[in-house]
């Protein structure tokens, strides 16, 4: 099992930037998919233990929309992209100009759009950190969650098989003019996954660099 205790500023500092580029290019891929221009806010790049992701989307029984999939290949683990059922709307009605209704729940087209949108979202992620590791790193068919975020990560990571004890987790927020649409992105590895990443950039597994 990793223990961060190990690893220093350095090693951090490196999970920081692959966080940093996997958010830069959803945000393209945001951009190129609703033909309007995407700013990102700089995000926040934290490793936290798999007990503290759903403090930071609100707590267990926020109601949250998450697209999740498997991540097999060279580092296997388990990816959400998660929003809070407001910036779910925020981004239906204000970038994609959908008419979206307030009540609790979302119809199946807002679903569908959701789904679709978190699955490009994800893949372009996913992609970017191939692109900057060299490894193999190939995405499940991505599945569409609309829950208390205590009831979505456990089911997510049952369906998905059970991951590592720790998350790469990046905290961003997207605007189109005036809109805002927070979103989290959580990349839970398999056991011994973060060595895999830090073996294919060359960085030391200590905290001693």
């Amino acid at each position: 099992m990793t223990n961060f205790s190990n690893y220093g500023d350095f090693q951090l500092d490196v999970l920081r930037e692959i966080g940093n580029i996997g958010a830069g290019h959803a945000a393209t891929a945001l951009s190129k998919l609703i033909q309007k221009e995407v700013d990102m806010k700089v995000p926040q790049v934290k490793v936290i233990t798999f007990d503290e992701i759903a403090d930071f989307v609100g707590g267990m029984e926020a109601v949250v929309v998450t697209v999740f999939l498997r991540v097999e290949g060279d580092c296997p683990g388990s990816m959400f992209f998660i929003v809070d059922l407001q910036s779910a709307r925020n981004l239906l009605k204000e970038l994609l100009g959908m008419e979206v209704s307030e009540d609790y729940g979302l119809t199946d087209m807002e679903a569908s759009a959701l789904h679709e949108i978190g699955n490009i979202l994800i893949g372009s992620y996913l992609s970017s950190l191939a692109d900057f590791t060299g490894l193999n790193l190939q995405p499940s068919v991505p599945a569409l969650a609309i829950d208390m975020a205590g009831a979505v990560l456990s089911y997510g990571l049952i369906e998905l098989g059970r991951s590592g004890d720790f998350a790469l987790t990046i905290n961003t927020s997207f605007f189109e003019g005036n809109n805002q649409v927070k979103g989290h992105f959580f990349l839970i590895p398999d056991p011994d996954s973060f060595e895999k990443l830090f073996i294919s950039l060359g960085v030391p597994l200590d905290g001693n660099y």
